[in-house]
């Protein structure tokens, strides 16, 4: 089987039980109210999505999904390799996701059609970027999911949300409803790493996926990721990942 498979497809009403290869993202471009699903029960829910709403399900997934009306739905297959490529070591540990799928992700899904139809390089380099994205996105997920103290877990799931926003410790403590000093010394406590460290390497890490899957500018990269001085940007993307943007985006 190919690295990526990726299919557009139009299944009549009904569905039924399902058992996934490999790490598979399902997005429906309509709304499905009468979807319903279940992740290794016996009996599905009622779980309504709506237009560019879907799942991430890790491999070997087994479950229930039906339907009442005909299902528009594009089918993204990834396969171990590229993943493991990334750092997703196990993609069998990620955590599901059924509902919002993030919107590079979710970009990245709906294109993935026209991956395989252009040369080599391209085809690999997209391959790539929405592995990392997935690595980005589902890693985080297991990241907030593994941190016990519900009001650092609401931070993080902030952070994420607002990287391109000015992340202050003042804000972030006040969100935790900590003093700054106890916060800090959480956060570091669960996470490996000081507040502002973490914001810098979640930054990073977007500012990749955007330099391989977009053409933007540098600089509109640099905006995007909550940095208001380019110089500043080059600086820590440098000592993160070893080279400058360009040349990362050019590698």
């Amino acid at each position: 089987m190919a690295d990526l498979n990726a299919i557009s497809t139009r299944l009549p009403a009904g569905g039924g039980e399902f058992k996934l290869e490999r790490l598979t993202i399902g997005v429906f471009p309509n709304d499905q109210p009468t979807h319903c699903f279940s992740l290794g029960k016996d009996k599905a829910e009622n779980i309504p999505l709506m237009a560019n709403q879907g799942w991430i399900l890790p491999p070997e997934a087994t479950g229930i999904c039906t339907y009442d009306a005909p299902l528009e739905v594009m089918m993204v297959e990834v396969a171990p390799r590229v993943l493991s490529e990334v750092g997703m070591a196990d993609p069998r540990k990620i955590a599901p996701v059924v509902g919002d799928i993030d919107p590079l992700t979710l970009e990245l899904a709906m294109s993935a059609e026209n991956f395989n139809k252009g040369g080599t390089l391209y085809k690999e380099t997209m391959h790539r970027a929405l592995a990392v994205q997935l690595s980005n996105t589902l890693q985080s997920h297991d990241r907030v999911r593994v941190i016990e103290d519900i009001r650092l877990r609401r931070v993080v799931d902030y952070i994420h949300d607002n990287l391109a926003e000015d992340l202050t410790l003042e804000s972030m403590s006040n969100l935790a409803a900590m003093s700054g000093y106890h916060f800090s010394r959480a956060f570091k406590a669960e996470t490996g790493k000081s507040p502002l460290q973490y914001v810098i390497a979640e930054r990073i890490s977007l500012a990749q996926v955007l330099l391989k899957t977009t053409s933007l500018t540098v600089s509109e990269i640099c905006f995007r990721t909550g940095y208001n001085d380019v110089s500043r940007f080059g600086q820590h993307f440098k000592r993160a990942t070893g080279t400058t943007p360009a040349k990362f985006r050019s590698g």
